[in-house]
């Protein structure tokens, strides 16, 4: 009970339920409901060493709200749980006990579940295996998936990619991202397989001199759109018979799971993507936890 009044004190709970009651007016249910829903906040954060509201940071609220969301809370819940913190942070910046507030980029569960679905290791295969390679710009959508979904690159970035981005011998790509800032991106050894049988065959006769020196040409010898990639990707996925919606975007965020699945290091992982914030990265820990919780759900004789 100790350490429970402790949290009390050093989250201002009872400050709070003041102000709930006499300056907003509300009701002994309602103060009750925030109450309940702030003192979890504070115990969740005090068991992540975060020993007072001035000491939670927005990557520790997120993980919070996904904390719920594993807790199987309902959508309505957990928005409700994020507007009382949102309410919470406003009365202590408001009254002075801390400076900043880490609730005001706080999503609520619908924006948590912008997400598009991942695919499997057994549907990234089959999307490899669509285009017909007797066709020659086959070789061409062959390339496009691969390194997408070997280097996790936005469409733009993708599209974006110059021939001397290409580094056949060091098995690396060079990327511009957001900003203008560059970014060296591995790629595996089917991944470059691809591009070099792309690159040697088949580009050449695609350019006409209107290539720019871009990688990825479309048949009239251009550089690729951003439309016309996201088309090669759908049809690729239908005759691969693929149930989900694959776009392009879809690649990025596989390609991030499927790391962290495997074990892969989080700042990697951010660097790769070209996060410049780790939280954005950390979305993808959450993607995760619903992978392993599928997992358990199937094989566990218990679950």
């Amino acid at each position: 009970m100790a350490d429970k009044d402790k949290v009390i004190a050093a989250f201002w709970i009872e400050s709070f339920q003041d102000f709930l009651t006499l300056e907003v007016g509300n009701s002994p249910n309602t103060v009750s409901s925030y109450t309940r829903d702030v003192m979890r906040l504070a115990e969740f954060a005090d068991s992540n060493g975060a020993a007072n509201p001035s000491a939670v940071s927005e990557t520790l609220l997120r993980e919070f709200v996904f904390s719920l969301k594993d807790l199987g809370l309902a959508p309505a819940s957990i928005s409700r749980q994020v507007s009382t913190i949102r309410t919470y942070y406003k009365f202590l910046v408001g009254e002075g006990y801390i400076g900043n507030d880490p609730s005001l980029k706080l999503e609520s569960p619908k924006g948590l579940k912008r997400l598009p679905e991942v695919l499997t290791v057994e549907e990234i295969e089959a999307l490899l295996a669509a285009p017909n390679t007797d066709e020659p710009l086959a070789w061409r959508d062959r390339a496009l998936i691969e390194v997408g979904y070997a280097s996790g690159t936005r469409v733009s970035e993708l599209i974006g990619l110059k021939m001397n981005d290409i580094w056949f011998d060091d098995a690396l790509i060079r990327v511009v991202g957001k900003g203008s800032k560059e970014r060296l991106i591995p790629i595996g050894r089917r991944a470059l397989g691809a591009v070099a049988v792309y690159s040697r065959e088949i580009r050449p006769n695609l350019d006409k001199g209107k290539a720019e020196g871009s990688f990825l040409l479309n048949a009239r010898g251009t550089p690729l759109s951003r439309v016309g990639a996201w088309g090669i990707i759908k049809k690729c996925a239908e005759r691969s018979g693929i149930g989900k919606r694959v776009t392009p975007h879809t690649l990025r965020h596989t390609f991030a799971t499927h790391l962290l699945e495997g074990g892969a290091d989080l700042r990697a992982v951010q660097e790769m993507l070209g996060h410049a914030d780790l939280a954005t990265t950390q979305i993808y820990t959450h993607v995760d936890r619903e992978y392993l919780r599928s997992v358990h759900k199937q094989f566990h004789p218990r679950a």
